[in-house]
């Protein structure tokens, strides 16, 4: 049987830009007057990535503020050709496939018979036969023995047998970088010039959100991608594996110039939390084989319903008869509530399944927690941003059905107490926190470039 997955690594994997991560490190003992230590790194999908540098997770999250970059190297590219490529993708993912334009982007999930979620990816239109699929890091790996299967063994059982269709892991040829912020138009095109943000159909304007460009530059194929998993402006560039190193080091050198940094994974998951009204889902986390995305934030994004067909959609089908009003939500709370259960007048509504300490939460919204932990009352203050699933929608509905986020042209909030948990009895003190309808900060990704590209 032909597998399409790496075999599981003997041992932890590196980045092409680890040691590359290394001189960074070097930098800022200069530049911060701060002593070595070595990078803090945890294993992410067999690959040896770092937490944060020789900056805090708190100062790297901050850095979104002007422009945070990611070491995204652990994330996979897998190019799925061929003149039946198309209807496979169609017939086996979620999202519209057949109506893409070359160019275009969409987000989506690859769900099994269960209707739950086995990865969420980026598909990019390359060709009218070739679709570039970026995926989750281990998403590549097919191991029985670790009851590992990849995204693209998942999706090739559904090929017919008449079907032509060939599959390459180009993973090994690019390095992925994420450029993310205000200030990340400014670096981009001072480094590889404005032509590679321009529109494909209309040069003279900016490139739209979630569209993608295939420059060359020095000989050798870019892409640069108008996505990025933080709600902020930004790009996904994928980068020539001959020449990574070096653009790095003059993308990380022109962020520190702009008073960014570069963001480890702990930096990174406040980030995807701290915008748009309930931040963005993370697989492994929000996602997961026990939950079905309905009325998950990208529901409608990543799933179209009216397709004929799809993997798991009898499962989402039955969720919509039923009338299954779960909801993902986000909760700013006083301090960090990962796991812990959600209730409302001792009710418990959910669990919660991302929890992070934030230094991008606004005063105002720290203040109105009613805590009396001096961390969240003073000027810089932080509180922790969180995601949970609630088996009880929170919010009454309009008759329309529609969620009632507002009261008196506010912003609705509701109060929470989360606790710790073991064998369904309550721990301790409860965490003060509240569901927050409009999130952390304004997502500002799909806004015009016109307003950051002269910053």
């Amino acid at each position: 049987m032909i597998t399409y997955g790496l075999k599981f690594p003997k041992e932890i994997r590196c980045t092409a830009l680890n040691e590359a991560e290394e001189w960074y490190q070097n930098i800022l003992v200069e530049r911060l007057n701060r002593p070595y230590s070595p990078i803090q790194r945890s294993n992410f999908g067999q690959y040896n990535m770092a937490v944060h540098y020789l900056t805090s997770v708190l100062e790297e999250a901050k850095a979104i503020e002007k422009v945070a970059v990611y070491n995204i190297d652990h994330m996979a590219q897998i190019n799925f050709r061929g003149k039946n490529a198309k209807d496979l993708l169609h017939r086996v993912l979620p999202a519209d496939v057949e109506s893409m334009k070359i160019g275009q982007c969409k987000y989506t999930l690859l769900l099994n018979e269960q209707g739950t979620v086995d990865d969420d990816l980026i598909i990019m239109k390359q060709a009218e036969d070739s679709f570039i699929l970026v995926i989750n890091a281990g998403h590549d790996i097919t191991d029985e023995e670790n009851k590992l299967c990849s995204d693209a063994d998942n999706i090739m059982k559904y090929k017919h047998p008449d079907e032509e269709v060939f599959v390459k892991d180009i993973s090994q040829d690019f390095v992925k970088i994420d450029v993310q912020g205000p200030f990340s138009y400014k670096l981009i095109t001072d480094i590889f010039g404005k032509d590679c943000l321009k529109s494909k159909y209309e040069p003279s304007k900016n490139m739209a959100f979630f569209t993608f460009n295939e420059i060359i530059i020095n000989e050798e194929v870019y892409f640069f991608s108008r996505t990025g998993y933080t709600n902020r402006w930004g790009w996904e560039i994928y980068i020539p594996l001959k020449q990574a190193i070096d653009q790095f080091k003059k993308i990380v050198s022109k962020a520190l110039e702009y008073g960014g940094l570069l963001v480890g994974l702990g930096g990174r998951d406040e980030n995807r939390l701290s915008a748009g009204n309930v931040g963005l889902p993370l697989m492994g986390h929000e996602y997961d084989n026990m939950h079905t995305p309905t009325n998950a934030p990208l529901f409608n994004a990543a799933i179209e319903m009216n397709k004929e067909t799809f993997v798991g959609k009898s499962k989402l089908l039955l969720d919509i008869e039923n009338k299954i009003d779960k909801r993902m939500v986000l909760i700013i709370s006083e301090g960090n509530i990962v796991g812990n259960g959600v209730y409302i007048n001792a009710k418990r509504l959910g669990t919660v399944t991302s929890s992070i300490v934030s230094p991008n939460v606004p005063k105002e919204k720290r203040l109105f927690i009613g805590s009396d932990r001096k961390n969240v009352n003073e000027e810089n203050g932080t509180a922790a941003i969180a995601i949970a699933w609630l088996k009880y929608n929170p919010f009454k509905k309009d008759e329309n059905g529609n969620d009632i986020a507002t009261y008196n042209e506010s912003t609705l909030r509701i109060k929470v107490e989360c606790f710790r948990e073991k064998d369904g009895q309550i721990i301790g003190k409860p965490v003060l926190g509240y569901i927050s309808a409009d999130g952390v900060n304004p997502a500002t990704a799909p806004k015009p470039l016109k307003i950051i590209e002269n910053l």
